[in-house]
């Protein structure tokens, strides 16, 4: 018999395992630190945990198990139009994470001789999900500072081009794109009969006189679709629940492919009521607001630091002139108990590129100081 791979379809065997922030489990055992130990930077949570009533959610509907979970997620679904507001939720669909959706969406629109359009640096899963399916990846790098220029993007749009990957804000960047940007591309490409997969899983933490969602405009935008998470901001992360928001069409075609009982019970009602928990969320802004304004101002202090500025609840660094690679610099930080996101594996970066989350006063100041240490020594 031949070997096993060989019969795997050709995409399958082209991919490489990639690795995202939040391995505290094998750092853990890795470095023989209690899991409970280790002070996680490289994962972009919400630094609070999830909402009370989350958990109390859970609790309450624990006799749900034995039963199977409403396929459609119906009134998880309902919750998220009220959430979202100006939509009904025949323009949502609820996955296993949004992760689930992001594969979901290039099973529905990628194949064969389809290209899609990903701006780098960005989230890798949207490269895998369209190279699983068969599809070809174009790549464009984003200017020196790491900003979108709409014009650029459209121009490199053809006619084999299919959707175009937009994360906003941007990961691991942390950069927002501007609500004229967005329009821009969004136009332009609606004019050219191309799809935009606008991710927007870390706009929650965006400052609210800055933030703008597009949400509640799919209907506005029929070649729009939106992609928001329940790991970030509510810090359901475990329970891997995701949305997205499109015009009836789109979530037409996704449901058509969705797999069955996808979103379990426990993680269904524990979404619903986290969507209900406006005092978690205000808690939640106040403290993004006020430590990635401490977390950015300390950080400059550190000479050996080019440190990018932040809309989301993470900070991009470049560590170069500190003579350390990322992957040097992270093992250095695991000494002190602490975990930080190398970004040498982002396509478009070399490897003196780090992300950290934005945690809780005490937690932050405990990184500056193993930083500074290092910095120094």
């Amino acid at each position: 018999m031949k070997p096993i791979k060989e019969l795997a379809r050709p995409e399958i065997r082209g991919l490489t395992e990639y690795v995202h922030g939040g391995e505290v489990w094998d750092i853990a055992s890795d470095y023989d630190i209690q899991h409970r130990r280790v002070l996680d930077f490289s994962s972009n949570v919400n630094p609070l945990g999830p909402s009370l009533r989350a958990l109390e959610a859970i609790n309450a509907c624990s006799w749900r198990i034995p039963f199977y979970p409403d396929s459609s997620s119906s009134a998880l679904r309902k919750a998220i139009a009220q959430y979202v507001g100006d939509i009904g939720d025949e323009n949502v669909i609820v996955g296993n994470g949004s992760c689930e959706l992001i594969y979901l969406f290039a099973e529905a629109f990628i194949g064969r001789e389809v290209e899609a359009l990903i701006l780098v640096p960005t989230f890798s899963e949207y490269e895998r999900a369209v190279k699983k399916m068969g599809g070809k990846t174009k790549f464009l790098r984003l200017s020196k500072d790491y900003i979108v220029h709409p014009k650029n993007l459209l121009d490199e749009i053809n006619p084999r081009t299919r959707a175009v990957f937009l994360c906003n804000p941007n990961n691991p960047t942390s950069a927002l794109i501007p609500r004229e940007a967005v329009l821009e591309i969004v136009q332009g490409s609606l004019a050219k009969d191309v799809i935009v997969f606008l991710d927007e899983a870390f706009m929650g933490f965006v400052s609210r006189e800055r933030r703008f969602s597009l949400a509640k405009q799919v209907e506005t935008y029929p070649n729009v679709f939106v992609l928001d998470s329940f790991t970030k901001v509510f810090g359901l992360t475990g329970l891997r629940v995701g949305y997205g928001v499109a015009c009836e069409d789109i979530i037409d075609v996704l449901s058509r492919v969705k797999m069955p009982w996808n979103v379990n019970v426990l993680a269904q009602a524990a979404a619903i009521a986290a969507l209900e928990d406006m005092e978690y969320l205000q808690n939640t802004e106040k403290l993004l607001k006020e430590e990635r304004a401490f977390l950015l101002s300390e950080l400059g202090e550190i000479g050996c630091f080019k440190v990018f500025p932040a809309d989301a609840n993470f900070i991009f660094i470049d560590v170069r002139r500190l003579g350390l690679t990322a992957a040097k610099l992270k093992r250095k930080m695991l000494n002190h108990g602490i975990l930080i996101r190398d970004c040498s594996s982002f396509r478009g970066l070399d490897e003196y590129f780090i992300r950290i989350a934005i945690r809780t006063r005490r937690e932050n100041r405990r990184l500056l100081e193993a930083l500074k240490e290092i910095g120094v020594g």
